[in-house]
């Protein structure tokens, strides 16, 4: 065992009732959040991030933001903020982000969990927090404590408006989603090697049964995207479920570049806000 994955292993086993082996845990690293302006026109301040990787360190991963313990399904062990200084956010800054060490036990339950995981399937997550301070980007304004004229997306002396959410009292979970505010939360490459994907749409280590399961989840994630997307779902959907895995993959990978640029609106129709419970996580 490398000096790597002992101190994670050290790290983790503080979690423990008995010390772990590495033969007996799954580990892998996420992306919990960034302070990139995210599809709610929302977006953390780096205090914020300093703040939520304290919280994280032993929260629980669950799916869904569904509450019910039968849910949790691995836990943070270690957190860490890293900096890209070549990478800017839409608002200029240092592109910063938070990251996580998550480790599940591995049992003949989820078993087909870390399947999807390792094969890009389980993939993005969301974070579920409260924070104290909602400040509008233009005139720094607490919307929690009082309004103000600017609406979130729309743009004011050439800057779109946005909601930097600072002052965190509390870090509550973190979930599996289809299809998360922030669009760079998600797992990353595998701390112990990950299969990657072959260009026939395959993927390593996964029987035909397991690749069926992964691919109707990938093209359920997809659906959901195709409804953010806006206009012509019913077509787009159809499409989908035409495409092989590598096909999906790329086209999610472009849904989600749409979503970017035409995050969800501040006010939505009554009908839409009803159609968007059933998509949005």
């Amino acid at each position: 065992m490398d000096s790597n994955n002992k101190d994670k292993l050290e790290k983790l086993n503080k979690f423990t009732r008995r010390n772990l082996s590495e033969d007996e845990v799954y580990i892998f690293d996420v992306v919990l959040c960034d302070n990139e302006v995210d599809r709610d026109c929302e977006c953390f301040s780096v205090k914020a991030l300093e703040k939520l990787k304290e919280l994280f360190v032993g929260k629980t991963g669950i799916f869904d933001h569904n509450p019910k313990s039968s849910g949790q399904t691995a836990r943070i062990f270690d957190t860490q903020i890293s900096e890209d200084p070549n990478r800017k956010t839409s608002r200029g800054e240092i592109y910063t982000c938070l990251k996580g060490s998550a480790y599940m036990v591995r049992t003949a339950a989820n078993e087909d969990l870390i399947k999807e995981i390792d094969g890009g399937i389980k993939k993005e997550v969301s974070i579920s927090c409260s924070a104290a301070s909602r400040k509008c980007s233009v005139c720094g304004q607490n919307r929690l404590s009082k309004s103000c004229p600017h609406k979130k997306g729309k743009e004011y002396g050439g800057k779109k408006a946005c909601i930097i959410l600072d002052d965190i009292t509390d870090a509550y979970e973190w979930s599996f989603v289809a299809v998360p505010a922030q669009i760079n939360a998600g797992v990353t490459k595998k701390s112990y090697g990950q299969p990657e994907y072959e260009s026939g749409g395959e993927i390593n280590g996964c029987d035909n049964e397991t690749v069926e399961k992964l691919c109707d989840n990938l093209k359920k994630d997809v659906s959901r995207l195709c409804f953010l997307a806006g206009e012509n779902y019913k077509l787009l959907k159809s499409a989908a479920d035409k495409m092989s895995v590598s096909e999906l993959l790329e086209f999610k990978s472009e849904l989600e570049k749409k979503c970017r640029k035409n995050p969800v609106p501040d006010i939505l129709s009554g009908d839409e806000e009803e159609s968007l419970k059933s998509f949005r996580m």
